[in-house]
């Protein structure tokens, strides 16, 4: 990856957001979830879809009689880890959840909250670093901000 992609290649970050926020939104209703086991199903599948883009990487997208080096799966993991880095503050939420008095069980919320924030904060963020100002980090910002919602409603709409 070159120094420039690394700085502004937010992908991986905004697609581990939407991913979490998609677990979350599945995961059922606030009440029934623990926070334990919500932790480790977003940490466990940001990690599963990691792995998945590496694999898609190293075979989906490479000839076949290429040969594939310890140096170029290294390179692969490093690039698609934000895809499982984006996970982690979702995973965390639930955790600390209790810090902030909720229950047991209340840890779907902020869960939710961490994830879209992280879809907006990843490309507003690598906006800003590849020089974008104002309108643009704006508008990326509100894109990756109706993405979250999105999947609420596509819960709410399809159960009830």
């Amino acid at each position: 990856m070159s120094p420039r992609r690394a700085r502004t290649d937010c992908t991986g970050g905004v697609f581990g957001s939407v991913l979490a926020a998609s677990v979350v939104v599945g995961a059922g209703v606030p009440e029934s979830f623990p926070r334990l086991r919500l932790a480790l199903l977003l940490l466990l599948t940001g990690v599963v879809f990691w792995l998945g883009h590496v694999h898609a990487r190293l075979f989906g997208a490479r000839p076949a009689q290429r040969h594939l080096d310890r140096g170029t799966v290294l390179h692969v993991c490093r690039d698609e880890w934000p895809i499982a880095e984006a996970a982690l503050p979702s995973a965390l939420a639930p955790a600390v959840s209790p810090l902030f008095g909720l229950e047991l069980s209340g840890g779907l919320w902020p869960a939710l909250a961490v994830a879209v924030a992280g879809q907006v904060g990843w490309p507003a963020a690598a906006a800003r670093r590849a020089g974008a100002f104002g309108g643009l980090v704006a508008g990326t910002a509100a894109v990756n901000l109706v993405i979250g919602p999105l999947i609420l409603v596509f819960e709410v709409v399809l159960t009830h």
